[in-house]
């Protein structure tokens, strides 16, 4: 299916809004019924059907097509969070005596939700280095039921093997998800590489204007709609239908962001490796990423976050670096417009920073959609101050 077809024309029947270019949002609780019958069938599968904002919606419904084209999934479910997105599914699909294979330096959440969370409800996880196969093949025990991937994640970019690690578990009877809030649809499509769920944290690239939280999950009908029948209806996590409309919207233009900020980050990590002041800069599609190869052989593109590290980095100079910086702003998150940068030391205590930890100074940049120049002038005056 064309690109510029999802972006623009499905799911939208325009004949049935007065044929207006931008969709409606049908700001509704509750939908009517002229028979019992057609009341009926709505109530006997409300997962096809437009009976509570609840559950479905015709804002949603329109958004719910998009990215599951975009996936290449036979169906979508929307959330109020990304986190809602993979914690939902994960309790919809598991039981206690459950054990899950996790790659390790996962969202924070993530790691929460499986070792604090579902630990109290009597599933397990074991965390692995993902980009060797064969951890993920001795982390499987007969109660295994779900490889959780996060491919590249979010701080340092490993990478997992995402057609051989679905083989392996498609192998052994067990199920695989993937957050690929990084890459986006455009860029990875893992669903096509054998990966049975893929939840994207919507809040990144899918809004991109930083006036939207949510998430989305795609796979098969038969798994959303297991997922929908109990979990999703029963905990309550849905999407507003103003939200919706907000990622219709940021779909119009999320190939020409996403090829904007890629774009300009190519410009930016060359540019700073080549700096006196930076010790390693880390983004999968440079030549010196040590996965390079994987992530040119399953990535289409890579979007516009990375990590670098200073030279003779020390907490204080960590510090001294973000505090100079005059125009990106000190947040978390990505995709949006704006620039933004995450030290890693703002997760941790000061006492607790470790100068031979190379993870403790790892600092985040997400590059928007200002002027590569502009950010690098800003970079390269936050470097000049630093002390040797």
């Amino acid at each position: 299916m064309d690109l510029s077809y999802i972006l623009n024309q499905l799911g939208e029947d325009r004949e049935q809004y007065f044929n207006a270019v931008a969709p409606p949002i049908v700001q509704t609780s509750n939908f009517s019924f002229n028979s019992v019958a057609d009341f009926r069938k709505a109530m006997s599968n409300e997962f096809e059907a437009n009976l509570y904002s609840r559950g479905n919606n015709p804002t949603i419904n329109i958004l719910r097509k998009k990215l599951a084209a975009l996936d290449g999934a036979e169906d979508a479910l929307v959330f109020g969070s990304g986190v809602a997105a993979i914690a939902i599914p994960i309790i919809a699909l598991l039981k206690s005596g459950d054990h899950i294979v996790c790659v390790e330096n996962s969202y924070s959440w993530t790691i929460k939700l499986f070792t604090k969370l579902l630990p109290r409800f009597g599933v397990t996880c074991t965390f692995v280095d993902g980009t060797e196969l064969k951890n993920f093949e001795a982390a499987i025990r007969p109660e295994t039921k779900l490889i959780y991937l996060e491919s590249p994640n979010t701080f340092s970019y490993e990478l997992q093997d995402l057609a051989a690690i679905a083989q392996l578990a498609k192998s052994r009877g067990i199920l695989t998800m993937i957050d690929n809030s990084y890459c986006t649809p455009l860029y990875q499509q893992p669903i096509k590489l054998g990966i049975d769920l893929v939840a994207q944290s919507a809040t990144k690239y899918i809004g991109g204007h930083s006036d939207v939280v949510a998430g989305v999950v795609t796979g098969s009908k038969a798994l959303l709609s297991k997922i929908f029948e109990l979990e999703y209806m029963g905990i309550g996590a849905s999407m507003a239908p103003q939200s919706a409309w907000l990622l219709i919207r940021g779909l119009r233009t999320l190939s020409l962001r996403l090829q904007r900020s890629f774009e300009s980050t190519k410009i930016i990590t060359a540019r700073l490796q080549q700096h006196a002041a930076v010790d390693q800069v880390i983004w999968p599609f440079l030549p010196s990423f040590k996965q390079a190869e994987l992530a040119h052989q399953q990535m289409q593109g890579c979007g516009g976050l990375f990590s670098f590290t200073l030279k003779n980095s020390s907490l204080q100079k960590i510090e001294a670096f973000c505090d100079a910086l005059q125009h990106m702003l000190m947040a978390v998150s990505w995709g949006g417009h704006e620039s933004l940068i995450i030290p890693a030391i703002a997760t941790i205590a000061a006492d607790d920073y470790d100068a031979n930890n190379y993870r403790h100074q790892l600092i985040r940049m997400y590059v928007g959609l200002e002027d590569a120049e502009y950010l690098i002038t800003d970079m390269e005056g936050a470097l000049s101050a630093l002390k040797p």
